[in-house]
């Protein structure tokens, strides 16, 4: 073999070893950027600060609703009136409470009520029960409550449109609450019982009352001398005629007594209490436009032949003073007439609700025989205390022995306006 030979032999040797010992070359691979991570953001200051105002506001109205809430429970036992102390300390705080009274004795009790809590100025508007209904229903409607107590009689109307709806609103004082009765409690407290009668001059009849059957006043003899207040204008005489007509098997019982035979009812005419209103609308009733005007013709000392009327039995009260001599039939039946309660209620939403309670408190009495001050103007004859623990008036008959007619205050709501318009047709 020549040398050339041998030498391309020897290269090839040498490329062959080097192959299998130098590994093959990886690929080399990029390297992904490293990631950064980005820096955390800082709140700004601002924000920091309307956080934490927003936190203190939150505070503060939560401390704040705690504390009115703590002020209504604390003002809501003090209106509970248990504590008859802070009752007081409360009403002469707001210092002021208007009273809107069906009796004008409302004057004696303002003066009474300043003597004991001079700190409280009572005022006190005499404004007639079918009066109040209207004006209370009106201020409501007004949204402008402008009276804090209603003491108010024709407890019908009053159940009817001013307790139901919310208008009125009960308070029965806790030391008083175990000496009246359940009755005169509900739906509002009564103080005392007043009446719409038949009353008589007892100087010119010293042997009694000179009728004795309420259908004697249908009767020629008396035609043009039965008095009372005209119905459509005073609520407590229209709840006299609609008792009358509820009570229509007595009146019938007492038409056969006095006339000795059953009654006939006219045409059109539905009941023997109707028949009564009708015969005595016809025998020329007269009607005034006040009990005083009534108490004055019938109860006028010096009379001979004096009439007769439907009036208040309390008024017999004012007989030394305005020289009359008015007495009760209480003999007549089936009964002389009717009882009610005076009803005592807060205006709702009251500006002056502590004194407005404090003076229901007054009107009840004090822990005396007689109830003291606050109920001296209604401790007369003819006017009955609702509390068991006040003696009666000795110169009264007494309640048991009263043979008027209790009203019921339901029924009677559901038929007035009927004899309303009864009365209306009879004018």
């Amino acid at each position: 073999m020549n040398i050339s030979k041998k030498l391309m032999v020897f290269t090839a040797l040498i490329l062959l070893l080097a192959a299998c010992a130098s590994p093959a070359a990886e690929p080399v691979q990029e390297e992904e950027p490293a990631q950064v991570e980005e820096p955390a953001q800082v709140e700004e200051p601002a924000e920091e600060e309307e956080m934490a105002e927003e936190a203190m506001e939150d505070e503060a109205m939560e401390e704040e609703a705690m504390e009115e809430e703590a002020m209504e429970e604390e003002e809501g036992d003090v209106l509970a009136g248990d504590d008859l102390e802070a009752l007081i300390a409360a009403a002469e705080a707001e210092g002021t409470v208007v009273v809107y009274s069906f009796t004008s004795r409302i004057a004696r009790v303002e003066a009474a009520f300043e003597e004991a809590y001079p700190n409280i100025d009572l005022i006190g508007f005499d404004i007639s029960s079918t009066e109040q209904i209207a004006r209370i229903k009106s201020e409501q409607e007004a949204g402008v409550v402008e009276f804090d107590v209603a003491y108010i009689s024709d407890a019908p109307v009053v159940f009817g449109e001013l307790v139901e709806p919310g208008l009125l609103e009960p308070f029965i004082p806790p030391q008083f609450s175990d000496r009246v009765p359940v009755d005169f409690q509900i739906p509002l407290l009564a103080n005392r019982l007043s009446t719409k009668v038949l009353m008589y001059n007892e100087e010119a009849n010293p042997d009694g009352p000179p009728v004795s059957n309420l259908w004697e006043l249908t009767e020629p003899e008396w035609e043009s001398r039965v008095l009372m207040v005209d119905p459509l204008i005073r609520g407590d005489y229209l709840d006299l005629m609609t008792e009358i007509i509820l009570r229509s098997d007595e009146m019938a019982t007492a038409y056969e007594l006095h006339f000795g035979e059953p009654i006939e009812l006219d045409d059109g005419v539905n009941s023997a209490g109707e028949q009564w209103i009708v015969d005595l609308f016809n025998n020329d009733v007269i009607l005034l436009g006040d009990t005083d005007d009534v108490n004055a013709a019938v109860g006028a000392l010096g009379q001979e032949n004096p009439p007769v009327g439907f009036t208040s039995y309390s008024d017999r009260r004012d007989n030394e003073e305005e020289g009359w001599a008015l007495q009760l039939a209480n003999d007549v039946v089936p009964a002389p007439g009717i009882y009610f309660p005076a009803l005592m209620g807060i205006a709702k939403d009251a500006e002056h609700p502590a004194a407005a309670r404090l003076v229901i408190h007054f009107l009840m009495g004090d822990d005396s025989e007689d109830g003291g001050p606050g109920f001296a103007p209604f401790y007369v004859p003819g006017d009955y205390a609702t509390r068991t623990d006040i003696t009666p008036h000795p110169d009264a008959v007494t309640l048991d022995e009263f043979t008027a007619w209790f009203v019921n205050a339901q029924e009677t709501y559901g038929v007035r306006q009927d004899v309303a318009d009864l009365i209306l047709t009879l004018k």
